[in-house]
């Protein structure tokens, strides 16, 4: 009888499965995606027979067969000349008997499954109540490994990166070996850098590239209220590594957990930092555990963590350079359609990130959306630009003397700016930042011409008004520091060593070079405001033809 019974389900079983795999065939979208430009051309042949239109795409029919686009890439007037239809929404009656079907058989399982006794032995009430009455370190979520899903071809511009770490990755793949030539595998590996460079999608793609597990945490995470519980977290997550060896552990912000320890008195935190220590200590040369970290505050670690035997190897992933940043731009933009020389682009992103590179093609794409174009153009990115490196800002209420003001100050900044052949590709009347500023190494030279561009939208407005605002204040500031640095910290002043009121003289003369520039290029600066009246924006090109145009 019970074998009856067995037999019977296996039939029901082998049933549902063929009706799930006809559903399955009748329910798929068999359709080609396609771009805009294909979807264009497709319809300027007369190539489409029929055109349906669903909530998230249209489907193009054609003698070859059924493409689709995505509904929010195309507009109305596209198919004017075709008659439209309305997706069929029938299917719906097949999901239903698809989910009556599941369920009908669910219940026949549950019940066979309670006739054999398995659910006898469980008793849900015990474990709520023993559940309510739990230790926080009960309660804590279980550490589980992901399956990285990122390679290193879905990250541009790090080939310097990949060069570093492919050799880990040949430890991870090959132990054996190494074990054999009497090599043994770092411990860790500490990826350094600002953020938004891509320090865990490096990580990611080291897990992938490894075909291992790959175990998430941030330092945050180890940072509990209750004393004791991070130390207990260090110690599963390690275990739960070494259970599932070659394995790999990302602790993502390890400055949270690893600071120095000062003297002051934090158990909690100096717990869980020495049971970190313990744990990559206590690695045996044949676990095949990798702990990865990052940080983008190397200076602030403990000492104890950054000795040899812990984290043997440190990768330095810096901000992307032009060629790199190219790169990141091409991952980015492979599925918008665009028409734009992303040369032009890596040129005026000059300090962006990874992340900040892929938040302005976002941005730039959603402008083209809302602006119904076919296509992201170079005036997309130019509108968007300063959204992403500044964040979107509500332009004052002016009056007409207050914007006369800024338009002056502005145009003496761009004309300076521009003379001197700043980094920058358009100005906009209602930013007061027109070029980031950065650490990277200058000569004194570059580093004047920077302070006289900060300094000239004041003295442009000390020219013609003979006073300027008070929303000079933040590049004025900016001005004296680097001012500062160049006399005190850099040995660029009338000595190495710095007289007194050094900086002073510096910015004084720096204010009357700049003073005899603008005075020369009177001119000049009468078209830019002219034009910064008339549209309140002004291109670098455009502030150049006029600059030429009187040398």
């Amino acid at each position: 009888m019970p074998t009856s019974k067995t037999n019977r389900i296996a039939l029901i079983v082998s049933a549902f499965v063929i009706i799930a795999l006809v559903l399955f065939a009748l329910l798929r979208d068999n359709a080609d995606a396609i771009t805009l430009n294909q979807a264009n051309s497709l319809l300027q042949n007369k190539s489409v027979k029929k055109v349906i239109v669903t909530k998230e795409y249209v489907y193009l029919k054609t003698a070859n067969g059924y493409y689709k686009i995505a509904s929010s890439q195309v507009t109305p007037r596209m198919f004017v000349d075709y008659k439209v239809e309305v997706g069929n929404e029938s299917n719906i009656i097949i999901y239903i008997l698809f989910l009556v079907l599941f369920l009908g058989l669910g219940s026949l399982l549950l019940k066979f499954l309670q006739n054999r006794g398995i659910f006898g032995s469980l008793n849900f009430k015990t474990n709520e109540n023993a559940n309510s009455s739990a230790s926080p370190l009960e309660l804590n979520t279980p550490i589980e490994a992901i399956k990285s899903d990122v390679s290193f071809d879905d990250i541009g511009g790090i080939s310097d990166v990949k060069i570093e770490l492919e050799e880990i990755i040949d430890f991870m793949k090959n132990p054996k070996r190494y074990k054999n030539f009497g090599a043994r595998m770092p411990r860790g590996v500490l990826l350094v850098g600002p953020p938004g460079v891509g320090k865990t999608m490096i990580a990611k793609a080291v897990a992938n590239a490894a075909d291992v597990p790959f175990f998430y945490q941030s330092g945050a995470s180890f940072v509990q209220i209750y004393v004791g519980m991070g130390a207990k977290r260090v110690h599963e997550l390690f275990v739960a590594a070494k259970k599932n060896a070659p394995a790999i552990i990302f602790i993502d912000e390890i400055d949270a957990v690893g600071k120095k320890r000062d003297g002051q008195r934090n158990d909690e935190r100096e717990a869980t930092l020495n049971q970190l220590l313990t744990e990559m200590d206590g690695f045996e040369g044949s676990s095949g555990v990798m702990v990865v970290a990052a940080t983008n505050k190397i200076d602030v670690l403990d000492s104890a963590l950054l000795r040899a035997g812990r984290f043997d190897r440190r990768v330095f992933v810096e901000l992307p350079t032009k060629r790199e940043r190219e790169a990141i731009l091409l991952k980015y933009l492979d599925k918008v359609p665009h028409e734009l020389d992303v040369k032009v682009i890596a040129n005026m992103t000059v300090g962006f990130n990874g992340a900040a590179l892929a938040a302005l093609v976002n941005e730039a794409a959603l402008l083209a959306l809302r602006q119904n174009d076919f296509h992201v153009t170079l005036e997309h990115f130019y509108q968007v630009k300063d959204k992403v490196m500044f964040g979107k800002k509500k332009l004052q209420m002016l009056n007409e003397k207050q914007k006369a003001y800024r338009i002056t100050y502005q145009a003496g900044k761009v004309v300076v700016a521009t003379y001197f052949d700043l980094p920058f590709e358009k100005l906009m009347l209602s930013n007061e930042k027109l070029t980031p500023s950065t650490d990277e190494p200058f000569i004194k030279q570059e580093l004047e011409a920077r302070v006289k561009m900060l300094i000239a939208g004041s003295v442009a407005c000390d020219m013609k008004y003979k006073e300027h605002a008070s929303s000079a204040k933040s590049d004025i500031d900016e001005a004296k520091e680097v001012t500062f640095k160049m006399c005190q910290e850099y040995g660029m002043g009338t000595s190495l060593i710095p007289e007194a009121n050094e900086e002073e003289f510096m910015l004084k003369r720096l204010y009357e070079e700049t003073t005899l520039l603008l005075e020369s290029l009177g001119e000049v600066m009468q078209n830019i405001e002219s034009v910064l009246q008339e549209r309140e924006s002004i291109t670098k090109e455009e502030v150049k033809k006029y600059i030429n145009a009187i040398f």
